[in-house]
């Protein structure tokens, strides 16, 4: 067949960049056109995307694309992180920047929303994990405010949903990246207007829902002469929640295996035919987000390499410049399982400071707070080991059989200590990669929307030929500090 050339957007909670994938029908290679900062902005109280300059650097990115690669694609996508949206009048313009999802306008509205309707009823109907910033509650959090905004709205758009449009002219929300809002029916895979119409929110200004794989038009032509992509090129919906094409690109086979999708967050779950919801399911607050292939996103959101995020942002504030690869070395030179948090505490949202707020947890709970950057770092990654462990145990409960290994895919991957902790703390091995996870298979499933792959075995077994991740097996001998470790986490969530 001939090479195929397919642009993968994808835009984490971090970085944005623009890749090109090479496909000739047995291997993808990736190359990267451009790479880009994403930076919140913090405007009087409130923290926003700076969507519009993203908008700027992927245009920048396909233009390096097409003078790279000519200006005939075969496919552009779009993915990003979950929950946020932007609002378009009834001249389909911008109703101001999108708002972050740690914005302290989400704090107390699932309170609200209970007060409304039960916690249990909305997660039978949603099946989806309970987070403050959650689509429903940001929408509840407007209409709290009586924003205006919510009055002149005539269409939202998820933030991948967005970009597609700017980048076609069409107007959809994409399943994945609608399956993160928890406005879903899980079961119909639609909007609830039901739910909707109980919160009294606007029902008409959400647009049709399409399938990932889905040609969702092609490129305006004013996109086409900004970059000189042919304004033929087709726009092609991939799992647009970054963590939907993730998934598409771990190279498992079988059923026996879990995933953890590993950068800012961590998402860490197992792939279902159906939702799984149920009493359990609801007291241990597991999601059922939508994947590609009918599938359903079985998992559970950690709060991720955000810690250690965090806290080298706060030493750079204070003059204190360090790689992350120096960090990792730092954390691995630090004496091991001395002090642990709970990666998912309200206090670690969004606190000033990263290491004091850190400190401050480990004095909470009776725990000599680590000293210095390594012991930092080490007591971030320690404990997101164990959250790993408890959640890979619960997966196996709420399954109901033995999960024999763990697949970790994405930026997180590069922290070989992380995972050389995380074999040691689940005693199963971990096989990491690919790192850019999340662009291979939006790549890929742009290619099965042209007919080149058929499913998810075959994307699946080009990710396999394409990539050689690296196994990391578990030391035997560290199992018994690593039982007195999870003993003691155990104590702490308690």
């Amino acid at each position: 067949m001939a090479q195929l050339k397919f642009a993968a957007v994808d835009l984490g909670a971090e970085s944005g960049r623009v890749l090109i994938g090479d496909f000739d029908g047995e291997r993808v290679q990736l190359e990267e056109a451009q790479r880009f900062p994403n930076v919140p902005v913090r405007a009087l109280d409130t923290l926003y995307w700076d969507v519009l300059r993203l908008w700027n650097d992927i245009q920048d990115g396909l233009a390096k694309a097409a003078a790279s690669h000519g200006a005939e694609l075969s496919g552009i996508g779009v993915d990003t992180w979950g929950v946020d949206f932007g609002l378009l009048d009834a001249n389909d313009a911008l109703l101001g920047n999108p708002v972050h999802y740690r914005d302290k306008r989400n704090e107390g509205m699932m309170e609200v929303a209970f007060t409304t309707l039960s916690r249990q009823d909305i997660f039978d109907i949603t099946g989806l994990q309970y987070l403050s910033f959650n689509t429903l509650f940001q929408l509840l959090a407007l209409k709290k405010q009586n924003s205006p905004q919510l009055e002149i709205a005539r269409t939202l758009l998820m933030m991948p949903d967005l970009l597609h449009f700017w980048l076609t002219g069409t107007k959809s929300s994409e399943y994945t990246i609608a399956s993160t809002s928890q406005m879903l029916n899980a079961q119909s895979r639609t909007w609830d207007q039901d739910l909707l119409s109980r919160f009294e929110l606007p029902t008409q200004i959400l647009p049709s829902i399409t399938a990932p794989g889905t040609v969702i038009g092609t490129v305006r032509a004013s996109v086409a002469e900004r970059t000189g992509i042919t304004d033929q090129t087709p726009v092609i919906a991939p799992g647009s929640h970054d963590t939907a094409s993730a998934v598409v690109a771990v190279p498992a086979e079988g059923n026996n295996w879990a995933y953890l999708s590993s950068g800012t967050w961590s998402l860490m779950g197992i792939e279902l035919p159906e939702p799984l919801i149920n009493d359990r399911v609801a007291e241990l607050n597991f999601t059922n987000e939508g994947g590609v292939g009918n599938t359903i996103r079985f998992l559970k959101n950690i709060a991720g390499l955000w810690l250690v995020q965090e806290c080298r942002r706060t030493w750079q504030r204070a003059g204190e410049e360090y790689s992350y690869a120096e960090l990792t070395q730092r954390a691995a030179e630090a004496e091991p399982l001395q002090a642990f948090i709970e990666p998912d505490h309200p206090s670690f949202v969004a606190p000033a400071a990263m290491p004091q707020a850190i400190r401050e947890c480990c004095q909470r709970t009776g725990q000599t707070p680590p000293d210095g950057i390594g012991a930092t770092v080490r007591c971030c990654l320690e404990s997101l080991a164990l959250k790993y462990r408890w959640t890979l145990e619960r997966l196996e409960e709420l399954r109901g059989s033995r999960l024999e290994v763990l697949h970790i895919v994405g930026g997180g991957t590069q922290n070989k200590l992380l995972s050389h902790l995380t074999a040691d703390c689940i005693q199963r091995p971990v096989i990491a990669g690919p790192v850019e996870a999340t662009a291979t298979g939006n790549i890929l499933v742009q290619a099965m929307a042209r007919g080149e792959l058929s499913n998810l075995s075959d994307i699946r077994a080009v990710v396999r030929r394409s990539f050689s991740p690296e196994t990391f097996e578990p030391d035997t001998q560290a199992a018994g500090h690593w039982d007195a470790a999870y003993e003691k986490y155990l104590s702490l969530l308690k």
